[in-house]
């Protein structure tokens, strides 16, 4: 056990209630104790659903990009019926931990935490460019960031951290099961017709075939879904503009940018 990063209760950022299932820990660990934090911590994920589907209303994107030693974090929240942008922020925090696959929770996780703190309301699901338990230690990004909430969370990455498959069908909608040795860590899905498929998995409070069905539902047009697709273009024009460190947010300037994420692409 760590005894000196014991686990403590952590006001939840969203509601600023104290959360009894939250946990907290340094941000500054050595490597082997990060390590075995994750491993400590991944037997705490959810693997099954805590929401029902038809009662999601709002779903958030979450992506992080670099810039001049800063992580920028962005948050966007879009209504799932309609995949309405409904508010976004963003959040530059100084890195202070290396790059390391694997282990970028401890990297980008608090301009995340303080991203989804700024928000004006709380979605009811987040979806992060990252994965959850598709992971060596079974707790990547989405699912870190999900027990450190308490959140229904989502991970759906560009590539392939760990694990074996067979290629799915050309056609949206067709998956296989993404697999380490004998356990099933995620899917592989086609979410566009003969492009490349994303990596989804359990991040926590949600099954994995839950998750699929709300990937799919938020992709429209692009490989990507909408919510992490436009959290990405807003944080890479956050990382274009580092002077600032963060993009301002009144309603005009909100404004402003969803139009140049939507169009942009």
């Amino acid at each position: 056990m760590l005894r000196s990063n014991r686990l403590v209760r952590v006001k939840d950022p969203f509601t600023m209630n104290p959360k009894p299932s939250a946990i907290s820990h340094p941000r500054n660990l050595p490597l082997q104790n990060a390590i075995l934090l994750q491993q400590q911590l991944a037997v705490q994920v959810i693997r099954k659903s805590s929401i029902d589907l038809k009662k999601i209303r709002t779903v958030a994107g979450v992506d992080t990009h670099y810039c001049d030693g800063l992580a920028i974090a962005a948050v966007v929240v879009v209504r799932i019926q309609n995949l309405e942008t409904v508010d976004w922020v963003t959040s530059s925090k100084r890195l202070d931990f290396p790059y390391i696959p694997g282990l970028f929770a401890f990297r980008e996780g608090p301009a995340v935490v303080d991203a989804l703190a700024k928000l004006a309301s709380r979605p009811d699901l987040l979806i992060f460019d990252g994965h959850g338990i598709a992971h060596p230690r079974r707790f990547g990004l989405a699912s870190h960031i999900g027990l450190l909430l308490d959140r229904p969370t989502i991970g759906c990455a560009k590539t392939r951290l760990v694990g074996h498959y067979k290629e799915p069908g050309r056609n949206k909608g067709n998956y296989t099961f993404l697999k380490d040795r004998d356990e099933t860590i995620g899917a592989v899905l086609r979410t566009r017709s003969g492009i490349k498929p994303l990596y989804v998995s359990i991040g926590h409070r949600m099954g994995l075939r839950d998750s699929i069905r709300i990937i799919l539902q938020c992709c429209r047009r692009y490989r990507l879904p909408e919510p992490i697709r436009r959290a990405d273009q807003l944080a890479r024009m956050g990382a274009e503009t580092p002077s600032s460190q963060q993009i301002a947010h009144s309603s005009e300037q909100k404004r402003s940018i969803f139009q140049t994420i939507s169009y942009e692409l």
